[in-house]
């Protein structure tokens, strides 16, 4: 009986290594049957190599998507401290494991007291506004403090650790930061400028060491002591007196005052999937009437041969300049969220669609356009964690190094989000938020998940569009359909082509009648993570010499 016991015990224990073996197997060729260039697990997207690398170190220690999405965009305000940093603000795109969509919405706000006449001094035509009386009151930390309280996993200083080392390490200056150092300038920033400058004034470039020692500084407090360190106390109080010793008008009272907003993800249909983005004042809204349009199209990959091809992005165009029409309205101060859900609905994009006439363009009025600035900057994070949560982030300090007003107390570039005010309002009010191009969505269809972000300020939507476009129904790979060169429709309905845009495309929407405007510098950048098949595809936009990391 006991050796009839044994051949049993012995059966199962060779069944059940078999069944192990079996699933060893399965994983393997599951892991090989992934593409050279594509990770198995989890990724992260963001402007520059080390940055993503940093977010996927994070991950791999046991870190949620909104930890690597931190420990990214830390690292981002070093690399690209042009584009953002903690004197700025974000808006975060968070799905859960179970597929759930929040909004974290730490966008930058009007302080309680400003400039009477701020709105009286924006210019007619776009140009990098400096100085402190466009400043907001910056959210970024207190984003990253609900996001961590809600979904991180490490410790919160654990996060700051990477970005705190390399500020006060210091570093080669990478290539897109070195473009755009002669930004600073010479006038009204000397302290912004000396930060930038070697020891005989003159200022650093790529390849250069540059070190962030007081803001490594400030990262230490904030990382040992919490946001709180940011918003009040030693830190707040040197912020403020920098800033109101350059002018500027924000309070103590402003900082402690700051309140992050939690919300539901708004949710459009878009084919197989569900599109999850920002409600106003953040630019999700543009970005989905534009895609409502086109959807109603039927385009695939045959809308990119010959005639096809012209009217394709005729009718691109013409939705762009139908949403340029309505983005002054798309604001809370002027539109309430039933209102702007309406924006969303398949039955808006098919009245607006009615309108857009195959053979021809019209004049400014027939879109009821009204002049306002365009604006550029911003980085954005995407990150799909191992557990299907995902993270999709865009943060800015707005313009180019932002306000320029650089706080030596703390290490801190304070932004210029005032200026997006100019042209879409007629007044502003204390703790409002101006309208932003900022986009950070999350697509989920049954079996695939995309987590997409573009920087760029009004040429968000454009890089977003372009790349949606030419992936979901173009039918282009991911890195393709980013790097496919653009039109952007400026404020004046004025086409802009990157280079290497199908001249004979060009040429072509000429003869419809369109106008043609010059673009030196286009600033849109699409950082995006895609899984497929138990595939991850993550591509950073080379137009920012960005690469992904992943494992």
């Amino acid at each position: 009986m006991a050796r009839s016991k044994s051949r049993v015990y012995t059966c199962c224990a060779l069944m059940l290594l078999c069944v192990v073996a079996i699933i060893v197997c399965l994983a393997v060729f599951v892991r090989r049957k992934c593409p050279a260039g594509t990770f198995s697990n989890a990724a992260v997207a963001a402007d520059s190599r080390r940055c993503s690398e940093i977010g996927r170190d994070v991950l791999q220690q046991g870190g949620s998507a909104v930890d690597g999405a931190i420990a990214a965009l830390l690292c981002t305000s070093l690399m690209n401290p042009q584009s953002m940093g903690i004197g700025g603000g974000s808006i975060f795109t968070v799905m859960d494991s179970s597929g759930k969509v929040k909004i974290i919405n730490a966008r930058e706000t009007v302080p309680q007291s400003f400039q009477s006449d701020l709105l009286e001094s924006c210019p007619k035509t776009f140009q990098l506004l400096s100085g402190s009386q466009w400043i907001g009151v910056p959210g970024e930390i207190r984003g990253y403090e609900q996001a961590h309280r809600l979904y991180g996993k490490l410790p919160w200083a654990t996060l700051f650790q990477p970005a705190i080392q390399l500020a006060r390490e210091g570093f080669p200056i990478p290539q897109i930061q070195g473009r755009y150092i002669p930004y600073i300038g010479t006038n009204q920033t000397q302290s912004l400028r000396k930060l930038f400058a070697d020891k005989d004034g003159n200022l650093l470039k790529t390849g250069d060491t540059v070190r962030f020692e007081k803001l490594a500084d400030t990262l230490e407090m904030i990382a040992n002591h919490g946001a709180d360190a940011f918003y009040t106390g030693r830190v707040a109080e040197d912020l403020i007196r920098d800033i109101q010793e350059a002018g500027g008008t924000l309070t103590v009272q402003d900082l402690a005052s700051y309140k992050v907003a939690v919300t539901d993800a708004w949710a459009v249909p878009l084919g197989e999937y569900q599109m999850y983005i920002p409600p106003p004042p953040a630019g999700g809204t543009i970005l989905s009437l534009i895609l409502n349009i086109l959807k109603g199209y039927g385009l695939n990959s045959a809308s990119l041969t010959g005639e096809q091809k012209t009217l394709a992005y005729h009718r691109y165009v013409e939705a762009f300049k139908f949403a340029n029409g309505l983005k002054k309205h798309i604001h809370p101060q002027f539109t309430s969220e039933e209102m702007a859900r309406k924006f969303t609905e398949d039955s808006f994009a098919d009245r607006i669609r009615s309108l857009i006439s195959s053979d021809k363009t019209h004049g400014a009025q027939y879109y009821n356009i009204t002049p306002y600035l365009e604006s550029v900057g911003t980085t954005h994070v995407s990150v799909l964690a191992e557990d299907g949560s995902a993270v999709s982030v865009t943060s800015t300090i707005n313009h180019i190094f932002g306000s320029k007003v650089f706080s030596p107390s703390t290490g801190v570039i304070l932004n210029n989000e005032l200026s997006d005010f100019c042209g879409r309002v007629d007044s502003i009010f204390p703790g409002e938020q101006p309208p932003s191009s900022m986009s950070p969505a999350v697509l989920k269809s049954l079996s695939k998940t995309l987590v997409i972000g573009s920087t760029g300020g009004s040429m968000i939507t454009t890089g977003m569009a372009s790349t949606l476009m030419s992936h979901l129904w173009f039918g282009k790979s991911l890195k393709e359909a980013i790097a496919a060169p653009v039109v952007f429709v400026d404020s004046k309905n004025a086409l802009r082509f990157e280079a290497n845009f199908d001249k004979n495309v060009i040429k072509a929407l000429k003869a419809l009648g369109h106008s043609q405007d010059t673009s030196s510098i286009f600033y849109n950048v699409v950082n995006a993570v895609e899984k497929e098949d138990g595939c991850i595809c993550a591509v950073s936009d080379a137009r920012k010499l960005g690469q992904a990391a992943g494992y």
